[in-house]
């Protein structure tokens, strides 16, 4: 298996939980790192990224990225990358996890090839910057009106992205 590395922001504790179980999923292979705590010089250690983050305000990166210009001018060749947030479809339908969008617009000239992608089946919102056609870029997760569907989809997720590494 490769070598994963799972980085994440968390405001309210949602996303680092959700990372948590996804790191679980993983088992030994993956390990859990804060994206305040992440550089450049450290992807080099991994051939799979996971990144999470909260979407906040109307469609905004949680803080934790709020530093971290790493994303912008990163090479990323040879490797995947993966992305999952939480977000409430029910208080801000129009921006539903918008920061997988972004995470990924960042990273659109870094060569990393981007796994993960999930269906919009499930999910009642009016728009999201992280979807592509009838799929989410990444995981969307949404613990305050959905979260009995979470350890669920992260499971299937979690294999779905087994199969694509």
């Amino acid at each position: 298996m490769a070598n994963i590395a799972i980085i994440y922001g968390s405001t309210t504790g949602n996303t680092q939980s959700a990372a948590e179980k996804i790191q679980s999923q993983f088992g030994s292979e993956a390990v859990l790192l804060e994206a305040s705590a992440f550089s450049a010089s450290d992807a080099s250690e991994y051939d799979v990224l996971v990144l999470g983050s909260s979407t906040w305000g109307i469609g905004e990166l949680q803080d934790d990225w709020l530093g971290a210009d790493w994303l912008d001018n990163i090479d990323l060749n040879g490797k995947k990358v993966a992305f999952f947030g939480c977000g409430d479809q029910s208080g801000f339908g129009d921006s539903f996890v918008d920061a997988l969008g972004i995470l990924k617009e960042r990273l659109a000239n870094s060569g990393a090839k981007f796994i993960g992608a999930w269906s919009t089946e499930g999910y009642d919102f009016s728009g999201s910057v992280a979807v592509e056609g009838d799929h989410f870029v990444g995981l969307p997760l949404d613990e305050e009106n959905q979260g009995e569907l979470t350890d669920e989809r992260i499971a299937k997720w979690v294999e779905q992205l087994k199969s694509e590494i």
